[in-house]
């Protein structure tokens, strides 16, 4: 008897370190009983300490991956990541149009848990135009709100209303990265997480905050996991409950990795499902 297991579609740049880009996009995808695959946007040569080079894919081939595997396999859940260009944006836009691919995580990355900045200008609107309203879910950290909106986003207290304002540049949800956060009072240890719906919903998720250099990869484990927990049926909230649950473990089991000399990666494989 055979069967279909939920099908998962990366659309990101290369980690030649493996801990972060498609590389943990799939290693999550295969956790949670996924079946990964990959359309790569850019080619990087990074590590631990960072990254030394990127070479970015024409648009068309990207667009051409995504066709090959969407029009062969199928797609029950995409999410982006690096993408590099306006050019590959856009290709991107047309191949989600082509095949009606509904469930897209959107992580616009533009700037790095360590403040280096990898999107220009044009790129990043670009993204905003043609992917956010393609998006069911976009999920910016902190200084990605902040350059998107034009002002500092750092403290809970300014989460909800910047959530408000990049709803309306016309995605479906938006869930707001708290592990930038700066500390809301005396002895703070813990950091939230925000999702904001389109009709105005709201949900909070608390977590504390755990002290490990090991967090490369964090923001595309996140929406990996989100993707996956879509493509496996679940709703919104609950899919981003999930694939929170399972980075904080995922963070957890990879505090104990001793991987290379700088920011190490997480342990994605710390309890794997079955496939299908």
């Amino acid at each position: 008897m055979h069967s279909t297991p939920p099908r998962t579609l990366t659309i990101a740049g290369s980690d030649s370190g493996g801990g972060a880009g498609i590389q943990a996009d799939l290693k999550t995808f295969a956790a949670l009983g996924c079946f990964g695959m990959s359309a790569i946007t850019a080619i990087t040569a990074q590590n631990t300490l960072g990254v030394t080079g990127v070479h970015a894919i024409p648009a068309d081939m990207v667009g051409a991956q995504i066709d090959a595997v969407a029009g062969d396999i199928g797609v029950d859940a995409a999410k982006t990541g690096m993408l590099g260009t306006a050019a590959i944006v856009e290709a991107v836009a047309g191949a989600v149009d082509r095949h009606g691919i509904r469930r897209l995580v959107v992580d616009p990355v533009m700037i790095s848990t360590s403040g280096a900045t990898l999107s220009d200008d044009a790129t990043s609107q670009a993204m905003v135009r043609l992917l956010f309203p393609r998006a069911i879910l976009v999920t910016p950290n902190l200084p990605e709100a902040s350059y998107l909106l034009g002002r500092r986003i750092a403290r809970r207290a300014e989460m909800e209303t910047a959530a408000a304002d990049l709803l309306a540049m016309g995605c479906q949800a938006v869930l707001l990265k708290g592990g930038h956060l700066e500390d809301d009072g005396p002895g703070a240890t813990g950091l939230d997480d925000l999702l904001m719906l389109a009709d105005g919903t709201v949900r909070v998720y608390t977590h504390p905050r755990l002290d490990t250099p090991n967090l490369h990869g964090t923001g595309c484990t996140l929406a990996a996991a989100i993707a996956a927990q879509l493509a496996r049926g679940e709703a919104l909230p609950d899919a981003v409950s999930t694939a929170l649950d399972f980075v904080a473990q995922a963070i957890a089991a990879g505090a104990r990795l001793r991987l290379g000399a700088g920011n190490g990666p997480l342990n994605h494989g710390f309890a794997p499902r079955v496939l299908g």
